[in-house]
């Protein structure tokens, strides 16, 4: 069964130093995961509401199956990807935490790749 990997990004302190990191070496590094399927990333513009953004940038990367997930998350393309976030947003502390990512799995509870 399909799964998706979607990262969402808090709004960073540098947002113009952010997206020239993210991409010029973060999206490369993560589109060059073993057994990617497709790649997708977008900044968000406006809340439906109104209110302020939660998040600035989401990732979704897709793969055929929870194991081809796991084999690509234990690959170089990830530990690589995992260091240039490091060295671009800093190691985490109270007054950064809005800028590590949030990570989700999902999968389509139908049983079928498309619901």
């Amino acid at each position: 069964m399909t799964v998706k990997l979607v990262v969402l990004y808090a709004t960073p302190a540098d947002p113009a130093a952010f997206d020239q990191h993210y991409l010029s070496v973060h999206a490369p590094l993560a589109r060059a995961m073993p057994g990617l399927q497709h790649f997708e990333s977008g900044r968000f513009i406006a809340a439906a509401d109104g209110a302020d953004l939660t998040y600035y940038r989401v990732a979704e990367l897709t793969f055929a199956d929870q194991e081809a997930l796991a084999a690509a998350s234990a690959s170089a393309e990830v530990e690589s990807s995992r260091t240039s976030s490091t060295r671009a947003l800093g190691s985490p502390s109270p007054s950064r935490k809005r800028a590590n990512p949030t990570t989700l799995v999902a999968a389509p509870s139908c049983g079928s790749p498309v619901c």
